[in-house]
């Protein structure tokens, strides 16, 4: 599936953590600019609903929690109440389910390390090379 794909970590005090975009269209990098805040947002809305959801819901994964326009929001809560939104253009349940779980256990392991702050953003290369490969993996078809 062809599409593109805006992905944020979410704090406990609703602070980003980590985002990235990823687009498998060739689209100019203005238009991405463009977007970027309205995907941040779009993001920002839809984090009430995921905490709706979190206390009806023994689940970790919400597909399709929130739409706005074209832009489908899915969402996987950590047991930390870590808060993963994934905007999305396309229905790709499967996929991004998968990189759910995925990016998941990468953060636990970015997590175990004892100078991390679970408020302070990601800088790390590593993990946003990681995440690249694993939406490039699960993202497009």
């Amino acid at each position: 599936m062809s599409g593109s794909y805006y992905f944020v970590i979410v704090g406990q005090q609703d602070n980003p953590i980590f985002e990235f975009e990823h687009s498998s269209n060739t689209r100019g990098s203005e238009k991405k600019d463009d977007h970027r805040h309205l995907n941040q947002f779009i993001a920002h809305a839809a984090l009430d609903l995921v905490d709706e959801y979190v206390w009806t819901s023994p689940n970790m994964y919400f597909k399709a929690v929130d739409k706005f326009n074209e832009w489908f929001v899915s969402a996987f809560v950590t047991a930390g109440h870590i808060r993963f939104l994934m905007l999305h253009d396309t229905k790709n349940e499967d996929g991004i389910k998968t990189f759910f779980s995925d990016i998941y256990e990468i953060f636990i392991k970015y997590c175990l390390n004892p100078f991390y702050d679970t408020t302070r953003p990601i800088k790390s290369a590593a993990f946003e090379k990681k995440a690249q490969f694993l939406a490039r993996r699960y993202l497009t078809g």
